[in-house]
C-alpha cells in the first residue's frame, strides 16, 4: 500500500497548490488482488497461471456539492513481461474510472456523474462491472439522478464506439433509464428500458422489463423479465428472458438456500430474417450461470438457442469471518431445433472465502462442469471441465 501512497501523491500535491479548487476532503485508496487459476479440459488441455489486478485511486470532495474521482488500474498475468528489467513501458497501465460528479440536496437529492465510470443497475442482469474480472467494465458516459422519499430514477447515455477513433469504423450508443420504487407494492419495484443504437449496423433494440424483489420475513424472492424489440444487425428482434429466484434463511439468517430459474428466449429458425434469441447487454453473467464462466456471452456462447438455468443455491456462515457455499446448475437450451438433446451441461461450484481484518479477504472455490452432448453439438466443448482458483483481495 506504500507504493500505493508514492504513485497517487503527485495527484494529491495538484489539488493542494490549485486553489481554485479548494480540496476539503481527499481520500487515497488502493486494491491489490493476485488470483491462481487451473483449468483442466480433457479436449483441450489443462493449464494454469495467476492473474492479478492493481488498482490505486484518489477522490476528493469540493466546494457546493462537487467531487471528483480517479482511478487507475494495471492488469496483468505473471510472467508476461519480455524481461524482468528491460520491459518498462506500462502498457497494461489505464485509466479505468475518471468522472466528475456534481450533487445537490434536499427533499430531492439530484446528482450528474460524467466521465469513466462503473455502472450497475439492478442486479446486474443486464448492465453491470463484471467486478470478478480483473480488469472489470466501465462505461465512457453521463449518468443523471434524482433519489427521493419513493424510490430514484437514473438516465444514462454512454459512448461505446466512436468511428472518428482508429479502434472502430462504426458509432456506437447505449441509453438507458432506471427506475425504482419502494413503496407501490410489497418489497420492491423496478421498471427499466435501455436502447443499443449502432445505426450503421441496422442496430436499434429496446429492452424493456421489470424487477421486482424484497423480503418477507425469512423468504427471500426475486422476479425479473425484460423483452427486447427492434432491429439488431437489420433483423427484427423479438426476444425475452424471465428469471425467478425464492430463497429460505435459516439458524438466524446465518444459512441460505436458494431455488433459481433463467429462460432466456432463443431462435428456432436460424435461417430466417427474424431475431429471437435474447441479448443480455452488458450484464454481469459470472454472478448467474456458473463460476466456470461457459455462458458469459449469450446469444455466442448458446449458438443462438438460448438458454435454462435450473439451480440450487445454498451458502453457511462458519462463524467468524468464513462462509462456504455450493451451487448446482443445470443447463439446457431453449430451443433445440436440429440437436440430439437439449442438455448443455451440468455444473457443481463450491466456494470458501474468509475475511482477515478489515483489509483483506481470502477466496478458494472449484468448479466442475459435467458436459452434455448439446454442447458438443453447438461447437463448444465435448469433455468435463475441472477449474480451481484461489485469490487475495486487499484493499486501502
Amino acid at each position: 500500500m506504500r507504493v500505493l501512497r508514492m504513485m497517487l501523491r503527485p495527484l494529491v500535491g495538484i489539488l493542494l497548490v490549485v486553489p481554485s479548487l479548494e480540496a476539503q476532503d481527499i481520500k487515497l485508496g488502493g486494491q491489490i488482488r493476485p488470483r491462481f487459476e487451473f483449468r483442466d479440459t480433457a479436449n483441450v488441455g489443462n493449464g494454469n497461471f495467476t492473474s492479478m489486478r492493481a488498482r490505486g485511486q484518489l477522490s476528493a470532495r469540493l466546494d457546493n456539492g462537487v467531487s471528483i474521482m480517479f482511478q487507475v488500474q494495471d492488469v496483468r498475468i505473471w510472467g508476461e513481461e519480455t524481461s524482468t528489467l528491460g520491459d518498462f513501458s506500462a502498457n497494461q497501465f489505464d485509466l479505468h474510472q475518471g468522472y466528475l460528479n456534481v450533487e445537490s440536496r434536499g427533499s430531492v437529492k439530484f446528482a450528474a456523474r460524467a466521465g469513466r465510470q462503473e455502472i450497475n443497475f439492478g442486479g446486474q442482469r443486464l448492465v453491470g462491472a463484471v467486478d470478478w474480472t480483473q480488469q472489470a467494465r466501465s462505461f465512457d458516459a453521463l449518468k443523471v439522478s434524482a433519489d427521493g422519499s419513493l424510490g430514484d430514477v437514473y438516465l444514462l447515455g454512454a459512448v461505446i464506439a466512436n468511428d472518428i477513433t482508429p479502434a472502430h469504423d462504426d458509432t456506437e450508443y447505449f441509453w438507458g433509464a432506471y427506475g425504482r420504487v419502494q413503496s407501490a407494492v410489497p418489497g420492491t419495484l423496478d421498471l427499466y428500458g435501455f436502447l443499443n443504437d449502432v445505426g450503421t449496423l441496422g442496430t436499434k433494440q429496446y429492452t424493456l422489463g421489470a424487477r421486482w424483489w424484497g423480503q418477507a420475513g425469512m423468504v427471500r424472492y426475486r422476479a425479473e423479465g425484460p423483452y427486447q424489440i427492434g432491429d439488431r444487425l437489420g433483423d427484427e428482434v423479438t426476444a425475452y428472458m424471465f428469471g425467478r429466484r425464492v430463497g429460505l434463511l435459516f439458524a438466524g439468517g446465518k444459512a441460505d438456500v436458494v431455488l433459481w430459474y433463467d429462460y432466456l428466449s432463443g431462435d428456432d429458425d436460424l435461417d430466417d430474417t427474424k431475431v429471437k434469441v435474447f441479448d443480455t447487454l452488458f450484464a454481469t453473467n459470472h454472478k448467474f450461470y456458473g463460476l466456470a464462466d461457459l455462458f458469459l456471452n449469450i446469444p455466442v456462447h448458446t449458438a443462438g438457442r438460448g438458454l435454462q438455468d435450473a439451480a440450487l443455491k445454498s451458502g453457511v456462515n462458519l462463524g467468524g469471518n468464513a462462509r462456504i457455499a455450493a451451487e448446482f446448475h443445470s443447463f439446457r437450451v431453449a430451443q433445440d431445433q436440429d440437436l440430439t438433446t437439449a442438455r448443455l451441461a451440468e455444473e457443481l461450484d463450491l466456494t470458501l472465502s474468509y475475511q482477515l481484518g478489515n483489509n483483506m479477504k481470502l477466496w478458494g472455490g472449484y468448479a466442475g462442469v459435467f458436459v452434455q452432448d448439446g454442447l458438443g453439438e453447438i461447437g463448444r466443448l465435448t469433455e468435463n471441465v475441472n477449474w480451481f482458483y484461489l485469490m487475495v483481495n486487499a484493499w486501502l
